[in-house]
């Protein structure tokens, strides 16, 4: 069986800096006060002052910062060296209070011994998930009674479509898929291979319900968070 964590944990050790510097993380615009957060989650998610945060999958750790500069008291939690490491220096630069733990998200339970009242994750981090049901126990293992899991995703549907937008994949087909483009910020710099995976809707619904939590909400919008089909997307009057 191949070590699709270590092979992962690398690629993400070598992209953090490509992100870093990219005007897309805009890092000079987060240290002069501008959140990283979107509307939606802001306004699902409503005031979290004085409430504890885990962010699972932080990578470098601004959302985390900006639920911080919120009031939150937030924990982040990431697979790779160097963006946690990255997490940290801006942390102590930006004089924002966080914790930052280095950890595959499966072994979080042998490390960290807290529970949250708000469990959150974002944009693009089920597709690194080798098991969802073990996810969603991670996710109950962490969460106070009567707290809040909240995830705010890219459309599973779109797994389906290639980066030049062409039916690739299979809806249900949960992988994991090998991937050897580069990244999401620039399809030429830090290349290498990935292990990916695909979950449906139902798939990541019936694991938290399978776990005892109660779905809330579910929406859905016409619109996504990034360019994530370079050349076939346009921007609409908001700017999405």
């Amino acid at each position: 069986m191949k070590n699709y964590v270590s092979i992962n944990r690398k690629w993400w050790n070598k992209a953090t800096s490509v992100h870093a510097a990219s005007k897309f993380y805009n890092i000079a615009g987060f240290k002069k006060g501008k959140t990283t957060l979107q509307s939606i989650e802001i306004k699902e998610l409503g005031n979290v002052r004085g409430k504890t945060l885990l962010h699972l999958l932080c990578h470098f750790g601004m959302d985390t910062l900006s639920w911080a500069r919120k009031g939150a008291i937030t924990t982040g939690v990431d697979l790779s060296d160097s963006s946690i490491k990255l997490a940290k220096e801006l942390s102590r630069e930006t004089k924002i209070p966080s914790t930052f733990i280095r950890s595959d998200i499966y072994k979080l339970p042998k490390i960290l011994d807290k529970k949250f009242d708000i469990i959150f994750a974002s944009y693009g981090v089920l597709l690194w998930l080798s098991d969802i049901d073990k996810f969603a126990r991670i996710v109950s293992n962490f969460l106070v009674t009567g707290g809040t899991f909240y995830i705010v995703e890219v459309h599973p549907f779109t797994n389906i479509l290639s980066y030049d937008f062409k039916f690739e994949y299979k809806y249900f087909k949960k992988g994991p898929y090998v991937e050897d483009s580069g990244t999401y910020i620039d399809w030429d710099k830090a290349k290498g291979r990935t292990y990916e995976w695909s979950y449906t809707m139902s798939d990541l619904i019936n694991a938290l319900l399978n776990e005892g939590l109660k779905i809330e909400y579910v929406h859905e919008f016409p619109f996504t968070m990034y360019d994530q089909f370079p050349g076939f997307m346009e921007k609409n009057k908001k700017g999405q």
